[in-house]
């Protein structure tokens, strides 16, 4: 008997609906590629230029193919605030994240980083891996929070080869005693520092030292506008206490921070009809910069689901890795109990985890077509 494949989830385009307050920025982005056209190779690393013409090529062809490099409306967000040299080393960056998977072209490191500082998180929202028993338990050795001292680590190898990196995972990581110090050590560092939070910790100090630091974009995780809807998803959470922190964000950046670079959203997992955009932006739209739901991965039971029959390989084997709050390092967050990791930090560098043997033996699996040889790969929905 045949299994029915589900259908696939595709987490590197997974908004639902992302709506901004600026729609020109999609319209100055293509102008000043246009321009960076006539002058990147003045100031591109050699090794860059072939890869940023491409990314120039395409953005200002026409389209013409589905898997071509475009500018969308959160990319133009970002690109509002680069400089032309800068400019250039985001369109490498981005055009790698966007196009070496579906090439299936990798070299010595990966696209985009997950760097999580604390698997520890005060919710248990119902679409999270928090809301696994056995994962939360802290017997079983999955809880725990980053120390500074691995988090600089990291970041100094991250520095000037990965330009894309997220501080979130499988936890909440304003819960890590020392992201005030973490955040400050990434100032001006990287080019795309996103940090992803539901801003029930936000306290005066952690906003300034967000606002401080490198975060060029800051995900505030909310879900619904009203209650009871809210604490249903959030589970643990009061709308009114995380509505309250966000607010007194938006007044430190507005009064003391009113140059600072950086893209605030609410972010919401879109899991029940009752979610409305139209309540999100009434409630959040003043509040920050872009308000958006994204599409929901059905993670659960994932080790004990029967295989599904996907064969498609997954994409992000060649476009993100994380470390968590160990130094563990795993190709994928699905895999919450890091079942496929490919070693520690620590013990091995990003650029040595990134093109290890067993990093490559599974992409060469997905590759070929044996996605349903490996667990939980072949329970699995994300493409």
């Amino acid at each position: 008997m045949s299994v029915k494949v589900p259908p696939a989830y595709k987490k590197h385009n997974s908004f639902v609906d992302l709506r901004v307050k600026d729609q020109e920025f999609i319209l100055e982005a293509k102008k000043r590629c246009q321009n960076l056209s006539l002058v990147f190779k003045a100031f591109a690393d050699p090794k860059q230029i072939e890869i940023i013409s491409q990314a120039l090529n395409e953005i200002l062809g026409p389209e013409n193919s589905v898997n071509q490099f475009k500018i969308t409306p959160n990319v133009a967000a970002e690109i509002a605030f680069l400089d032309e040299r800068e400019l250039a080393r985001y369109l490498y960056h981005r055009y790698r994240y966007e196009t070496f998977p579906s090439k299936n072209i990798l070299d010595d490191y990966p696209p985009y980083l997950q760097i999580e500082p604390s698997s520890i998180c005060n919710y248990r929202c119902v679409f999270c891996f928090e809301s696994d028993a056995s994962f939360t338990k802290p017997a079983n050795g999955f809880m725990g929070k980053m120390s500074f001292e691995l988090f600089r680590d990291i970041v100094d190898q991250a520095v000037g080869n990965v330009e894309f990196i997220s501080l979130a995972s499988r936890g909440e990581p304003l819960a890590c005693r020392d992201i005030e110090k973490m955040l400050g050590y990434t100032q001006d560092k990287f080019l795309n520092l996103k940090m992803n939070t539901n801003a029930s910790l936000l306290n005066e100090a952690k906003c300034h030292a967000i606002l401080g630091s490198g975060i060029r974009t800051l995900v505030f995780s909310a879900d619904a506008a009203e209650e009871p809807l809210y604490s249903q998803l959030r589970v643990n959470g009061k709308l009114e206490q995380v509505l309250f922190n966000i607010k007194k964000f938006q007044e430190i950046r507005q009064r003391q921070y009113p140059k600072k670079k950086i893209i605030t959203r609410v972010s919401g997992v879109k899991m029940r009809s009752e979610q409305n955009m139209a309540s999100m932006e009434k409630l959040w739209g003043d509040l920050v910069d872009q308000v958006a739901f994204v599409n929901y991965n059905p993670w659960e039971n994932v080790y004990e689901k029967p295989a599904n029959g996907m064969i498609t390989p997954c994409s992000d084997l060649w476009r993100r890795m994380f470390i968590w709050w160990d130094g563990k390092t795993n190709p994928c967050d699905v895999d919450y109990k890091s079942t496929l990791s490919v070693g520690s930090f620590g013990k091995r560098t990003i650029k040595d985890l990134w093109r290890s043997e067993s990093y490559e033996s599974l992409r060469a699996s997905h590759y070929s077509g044996s996605r349903q040889k490996h667990h939980p790969c072949k329970s699995c929905v994300l493409v």
